[in-house]
């Protein structure tokens, strides 16, 4: 530990801690296990997929303490600079609390031993943690909630059953337990308080360099310094890359400490979503806006990832598999890109120009994603096809918008991911959906438009004839949705 202006300043266990000297791209799991002999926070698959390794963030949101899981294998150590980290052992009831013995086990602990929710004991931490964020940000939670929130962690000899009763029953234990934990996040937000970011910091360790800005204008000069330099934002994506490829990342920029850019702006025709707004936040905001995109927001990924990564990270990232781009594109989003030389708006799908190569110029990145406001008429309905309901890379993913007057089409968009070497729209299904009779026969020939729109491949998620046939059964699909009929009187006509 160092004090300096350019270390890192969070809160552990109610105290600031501060680390300089390690290098930007360690993790918060191998800063906890090798510097901190914090070994209750597992490694399990090092890429955010297990959940072995939860731990809880806490950030000051107004006067009061949000509590989040996420993945520490994957995120860097820097990220929590001005935040609050919770792991497994900061539950154990401190000493100087009235009435309480030493060694007594937080609700939640207690609730996994007397539910016999634990077996073996490796993945019990993270599901531990996992409950402990649903604990501490809801004041009760039915079953559909708590599967939700343990839906990042994966067990492989206890079973589900035990681990959902100990969901329940942790509200029911030490009622107290939750005034003492108000009462001690009035503490912590003082303390949040008291280490807020509020300006540039610049880490340098070896051959890594890693900035900080708080503001657009710092952003903009440090890309216009360094072009090459790689954007950080939730590292869901980036994180991997060390962990998983080895990769040596010369140049890190975070965005997480810049305020316009975690800002979610309601404007009269469109939703502002910017570059540092998290999933769980985006979603949140578009399923106000949306509900129909509630399938695609619940499968989208777990709550760790979903709370570090963001949705403009993941338009900005470009695979062709990424889950919100087709009902974003379906809905006409587009995006705003800034650099030192100005700004410009561009349609979501003309950012992508092939395989991982996007329409960005040097030192531009992605500031925002705006989507136009609901408006009356307009079905919609965005679909993802996996091997897995959970915690899986999509097949297919689509996404059908619409408006209907007098039971004909009057526009549709149609995009795809998992189709073709990007995120796409279906240009010829839209033409024969367009201006057509809502009914089976258009749907069928808008199905069979799809093969002029799109070659998919064949690999180890699914084969090239497995994808089209899933394309033309998910349109017959929106049209039962859509109309409320039963589905068997249309699959006929999908081929």
């Amino acid at each position: 530990m160092a004090d300096g202006e350019n270390a890192i300043r969070f809160v552990l266990d109610g105290e600031v801690h501060t680390v300089a000297g390690v290098s930007p791209t360690t993790t918060v799991l191998q800063y906890l296990r090798e510097h901190l002999g914090r070994c209750g926070t597992k490694e399990g698959c090092a890429e955010g997929d297990c959940g072995a390794c939860t731990v809880v963030l806490g950030e000051l949101s107004d006067s009061t303490v949000r509590y989040r899981a996420i993945n520490a294998c994957i995120q860097f150590l820097p990220t929590l600079d001005g935040k609050a980290l919770l792991t497994v052992e900061s539950l154990k009831l401190r000493a100087n609390e009235p009435a309480m013995p030493l060694d007594e086990l937080h609700p939640v602990q207690r609730a996994m031993v007397d539910c016999h929710a634990s077996q073996c004991g490796f993945c019990t931490p993270g599901f531990v943690m996992s409950l402990y964020a649903l604990y501490r940000g809801a004041p009760e939670a039915d079953e559909e909630t708590a599967r939700q929130a343990i839906s990042g962690n994966l067990c492989r000899c206890t079973g589900y059953r035990p681990i959902l009763a100990a969901a329940r029953r942790m509200y029911t234990i030490a009622p107290a337990q939750r005034a003492r934990e108000v009462e001690q996040d009035r503490e912590l937000a003082a303390r949040l308080h008291n280490i807020r970011v509020d300006s540039s910091k610049t880490l340098a360790d070896g051959n890594t360099w890693y900035v900080a800005p708080v503001t657009v204008a710092e952003l903009l000069q440090v890309l216009a310094d360094r072009p090459r330099a790689t954007l950080l934002a939730g590292g869901t994506d980036v994180g991997l890359w060390v962990t998983k490829q080895h990769a040596e990342l010369r140049e890190l920029v975070y965005l997480g400490n810049i305020a316009e850019l975690g800002s979610i702006v309601h404007g009269d025709s469109h939703l502002e979503l910017g570059a540092a707004v998290s999933l769980t936040d985006a979603f949140a905001a578009l399923l106000a806006e949306y509900p129909d995109l509630r399938e695609i927001a619940r499968r989208f990924a777990s709550p760790p990832i979903c709370n570090a990564g963001t949705l403009v990270g993941n338009v900005a990232n470009g695979s062709p598999i990424g889950d919100s781009m087709p009902a974003l594109i379906s809905l006409g989003a587009s995006l705003v890109l800034r650099s030192s030389a100005g700004t410009r708006e561009l349609a979501l799908e003309e950012l992508y120009l092939d395989y991982q190569k996007k329409d960005l110029r040097p030192g531009e990145f992605v500031a925002s994603v705006r989507v136009p406001r609901a408006r009356a008429g307009l079905k919609l309905r965005s679909y993802k096809i996996a091997k897995r309901f959970e915690q899986d890379i999509s097949s297919v993913c689509a996404a059908f918008a619409i408006e209907l007057a007098n039971d004909r089409i009057r526009t549709a968009r149609v995009a795809f991911g998992g189709m073709a070497a990007v995120p796409k729209r279906a240009s010829a299904c839209e033409q024969a959906l367009s201006g057509a009779q809502w009914n089976a026969s258009t749907i069928a020939r808008s199905a069979q438009a799809l093969a002029k729109d799109f070659r998919p491949l064949t690999d180890m998620r699914a084969s090239a004839d497995y994808r089209a046939r899933i394309a033309r059964n998910l349109l017959t699909r929106f049209h039962a949705d859509v109309s409320g009929c039963d589905s068997a009187s249309v699959w006929s006509h999908a081929g």
